[in-house]
């Protein structure tokens, strides 16, 4: 059985009277591809900023590795081997694609403190980032500005900002959120390439992508998870169905 990379247990965080998370426990294995699922509201944003640490938990823990990492800034988690992307894009539009992505390689191997103009010759980093390009499709878009991508690829840019970063874990929140059903049918075609190499948490609304994507599924909902099952066991899962699939759901 594979190893556990990340542990959450009773993740909790509260707004006022909201519990946006409840004592939340889930477990994220090796290589797996991990799906948080729920109606809008569940938690499933606090979830996940709460797991890259831009968002402090006011209990539980978590733990990365087998490290605590509770207490640790979205930083030093990137440092760990962690990585997120987000629901809105934050690219740097004004810049090239290949741009975007080797600030990401140079920001983690520690040499953010240069100057860009000479960081744009270094060879190794440029090589690096078009790594990163080629594995999501946009090597042949390197040199155009990021603000001239579709939609659909900017979300693929800003996975390979995330895979510059060589992380072992990867957060992606609604990476086909906006998208058409060609752009969403790209996206699912590349994170399948990443499957077994990353542990991935996604959180996704596309029903198709999360079940033709995730190992596992854990259900959230006001909240709290009130199932986690294989891909067929959360689709047949009447309490789910109830409050999330609906009972039209095939």
């Amino acid at each position: 059985m594979a190893e556990t990379i990340l542990e959450v247990r009773d993740l909790s965080k509260s707004f006022g009277g909201v519990h946006a998370t409840a004592n939340v426990t889930l477990d994220v294995l090796h290589g797996e591809t991990h799906a948080v699922i729920g109606p809008n509201g569940a938690g499933k944003t606090t979830l996940i900023s709460q797991l890259s640490g831009d968002l402090k938990p006011d209990g539980g823990s978590i733990s990365f590795k087998g490290r605590d990492i509770t207490s640790l800034p979205a930083y030093q988690r990137s440092l760990t081997g962690m990585a997120r992307s987000f629901q809105i894009t934050s690219l740097l539009m004004g810049m090239s694609v290949l741009d975007n992505v080797s600030l990401a390689v140079q920001a983690h191997d520690g040499h953010s403190f240069r100057f860009w103009t000479p960081a744009r010759k270094d060879r190794k980093l440029r090589d690096k980032a078009m790594q990163s390009l080629q594995v999501v499709g946009l090597q042949d878009r390197a040199g155009e500005l990021a603000g001239a991508l579709s939609h659909g690829e900017r979300r693929q840019l800003e996975i390979a900002v995330a895979l510059a970063t060589e992380p072992q874990f990867m957060l992606l929140d609604e990476p086909m959120a906006g998208m058409g059903a060609e752009e969403s049918a790209r996206m699912v075609e590349m994170l399948s390439g990443l499957k077994g190499e990353k542990s991935i948490l996604l959180v996704e609304h596309d029903m198709d992508a999360v079940f033709a994507l995730a190992d596992r599924i854990s259900v959230l909902v006001y909240g709290q998870v009130i199932a986690t099952g294989l891909p067929e066991e959360i689709r047949t899962n009447e309490k789910v169905r109830d409050a999330y699939l609906g009972e039209g759901d095939e």
